[in-house]
């Protein structure tokens, strides 16, 4: 047999799906079966199963098998953009019924000719002094002030994750990651010719152990890391692990690019605040304030703070002046800081909720964060339960979203909480606890 018979094999498998012979969901069969009914080896057949995972037209669930995902047509794993769910638990940007009004009176004036002719003007990855000084004072943390001098901006905070990535990790190198992780970072590494490495986990976070493997195993080049309300299993690290996490990555000279994004809803500092010459820091706007009001910050380090500008230049991911005008004043007056404030309410509040409406079923999750992780009963498989709920006009994420290593997702979902109104959220977490107590049988796709 060809050495490449086992990739016209896989296309045969995607023309199926394309056709619709193969419906999402469906289960192919072990792999000693499909080689059985194709005549070929073993071996190959593995082959065949990675090439179509590598595709994203499969899915594999641990101890489950080996499903159809459904994203054929789409030619991408990546998480798609928000279709109008009337109950929208996949994606996370809270937004406040007073929100708008107090932006708005935040940026009253900005529409003046001589505050245009400013914020209209073009910007650069470093700002303005002005602009630096009030982001060091906001960003700063329970013992960690980040040095205004050293601030590099964005237009939002994947540009500071690719930025980052560029300026550490060559193409061709490796990049350390939670196993399960905010599911971009796959899209951008992969556009950057960045390998990701999948680091074990526990109920602290990344153990240091995992990357200690890996980086004998793969030679890594950087970490990237979420540890403060990790997305999305929501851990927070707790100060044993954080230092023994630094005092490894110190003996094996590694950066860590820690991604904070979710930090506002937490007292706990950066690892920064433990290692500040080996932590890139990233935040953004986008959830503290709006999605449509976005600026990315980065806070590298001394040494690399040149790379970082060189990596934001050459991707043209500088943020505009209006981005920055904007931004300036709602951290300068306080509004930034006050919707961080009432936001951290509504989020314990929407916590309690999930907690009332989930009682009885595993969920991880953190009483601080917009999200939690739902581990699903054995009757359901991931995929079709969020295929279930989209019947219902519910919008779930798979774990699959969230794995870095096709294959080994566990049987789970993320809530987001954020984007549905009090009243709907409830609604949904009732409906959710409905279908969990069904079995999958009684969710046929003709209902």
């Amino acid at each position: 047999m060809s050495k490449f018979e086992y990739l016209k094999l896989a296309d045969a498998v995607a023309v199926e799906i394309a056709s619709g012979a193969l419906k999402a969901g469906d289960r192919l069969p072990p792999q000693r079966s499909f080689a059985y009914e194709r005549g070929i080896a073993v071996s190959t057949a593995s082959r065949v199963y990675t090439e179509l995972l590598r595709r994203g037209l499969v899915v594999g669930e641990v101890g489950r098998g080996t499903f159809i995902s459904g994203q054929a047509r789409r030619g991408s794993a990546a998480p798609p953009e928000p279709r109008g769910a009337r109950i929208d638990f996949e994606f996370n940007y809270p937004l406040l019924p007073t929100q708008s009004a107090l932006i708005s009176k935040s940026l009253d004036g900005l529409n003046r000719p001589e505050a245009l002719e400013v914020a209209l003007r073009q910007a650069t990855s470093t700002g303005t002094q002005a602009a630096r000084t009030v982001s060091a004072a906001f960003l700063a943390r329970k013992d960690w002030s980040p040095d205004a001098g050293q601030i590099v901006f964005t237009a939002n905070g994947r540009q500071c994750i690719a930025a980052a990535l560029a300026a550490v990790v060559a193409p061709g190198g490796r990049c350390g990651v939670e196993s399960l992780t905010y599911p971009f970072i796959k899209g951008i590494a992969a556009r950057l010719g960045v390998t990701l490495v999948p680091l074990a986990m526990d109920e602290h976070g990344v153990r240091p152990d995992a990357v200690q493997k890996a980086h004998r195993d793969a030679h890594l080049s950087a970490l990237y890391l979420q540890p403060i309300i990790q997305n999305p299993l929501g851990i927070t690290m707790p100060p044993g692990r954080r230092a023994d996490l630094i005092r490894v990555v110190e003996k094996l000279d590694l950066p860590i690019i820690e991604d904070t994004v979710y930090g506002f809803l937490d007292d706990e500092a950066p690892l920064a605040a433990l290692a500040p010459d080996r932590c890139i820091v990233l935040d953004s706007l986008s959830k503290k304030v709006a999605p449509g009001l976005a600026l990315g910050f980065i806070v590298p380090p001394p040494r690399l703070r040149e790379s970082v500008m060189a990596s934001v230049r050459s991707g043209g991911w500088t943020a505009s002046g209006y981005a920055f005008a904007a931004g300036q004043r709602l951290m300068d007056d306080g509004t930034a800081s006050e919707l961080s404030r009432l936001k951290r309410i509504d989020a314990a509040k929407r916590q309690q909720m999930a907690a009332k409406y989930l009682s009885g079923f595993e969920i991880q999750t953190n009483s601080k964060s917009y999200h939690l992780w739902l581990s699903l009963p054995p009757h359901w498989r991931s995929q079709t339960f969020v295929a279930a709920a989209a019947r219902r006009d519910i919008a779930l994420t798979p774990s699959t979203t969230f794995a870095v290593t096709p294959g080994h997702a566990p049987n789970a979902v993320r809530l987001a909480l954020a984007a549905p109104a009090i009243e709907q959220l409830e609604v949904g977490l009732r409906m959710l606890s409905g279908m969990l107590n069904a079995r999958e049988e009684d969710f046929d796709s003709t209902e």
